[in-house]
């Protein structure tokens, strides 16, 4: 059984930085108390995003906390990442299972009781559920309701993580949904001390989620 803390997921965002401050965030992100980092790259070629994975691997290794790439399962393969996270338009759960095993993390997105359902069927570890509210990331974006996320948690037995523009001023609309955590991007990629953002955010929760 994979020790799988989803509570404060970090995916990143390195549009925005210089290969060393983004390296500098991450590092930031993993001393304030991240407990999965997601390596999110949409524009760079197969061997950027692997150089990058490597780079993030020494520092999440570091830190004891597992590493997920999202997307794509050669380069969380070449990089010996944790896990994978897969959309719905990426390789199927099913077929990463079968590829990589049933030791790996596995993570997809659903944007509906019938694809998290489907999602758990084939394997998958955790959902990452959303968007809850519009985000400012490069990533297309279908908003989620909170009752449908309610649904979600409801209908699987893993994880459910909320995704999509939220912060501690926001997280209030998820009291009493039984999510395991959430997902959060701006919240503290963008911020000025990362690190203070993501224990600010952690706090929040605990105080709005009790989680």
């Amino acid at each position: 059984m994979k020790k799988l803390d989803t509570r404060l997921y970090f995916i990143t965002d390195s549009t925005m930085y210089s290969e060393d401050e983004f390296l500098r965030r991450v590092g930031a992100a993993l001393k304030g108390g991240v407990t999965l980092v997601q390596l999110r790259e949409k524009e760079r070629t197969s061997r950027e995003y692997l150089a990058l994975a490597e780079k993030v691997h020494a520092l999440t290794s570091a830190a004891g906390v597992p590493l997920i790439i999202d997307d794509r399962l050669d380069i969380a393969m070449a990089a010996d990442a944790e896990g994978v996270h897969l959309g719905q338009s990426d390789l199927p759960v099913s077929a990463a299972r079968r590829i990589w095993g049933k030791d790996k993390i596995i993570g997809a997105t659903a944007k509906t009781v019938e694809q998290a359902k489907e999602a758990y069927s084939q394997g998958a570890d955790y959902l990452g559920v959303g968007a809850i509210f519009p985000t400012t990331t490069k990533v297309k974006t279908i908003l989620t309701s909170t009752d449908t996320l309610r649904d979600i948690c409801k209908s699987v037995p893993i994880p459910v993580n909320a995704i999509g523009g939220l912060n501690s001023g926001n997280i209030d609309i998820l009291a009493g949904i039984p999510i395991a955590g959430i997902c959060a991007v701006s919240a503290i990629m963008k911020a000025d001390d990362p690190c203070a953002a993501a224990e600010g955010l952690s706090a929040a929760m605990r105080e709005k989620l009790n989680i």
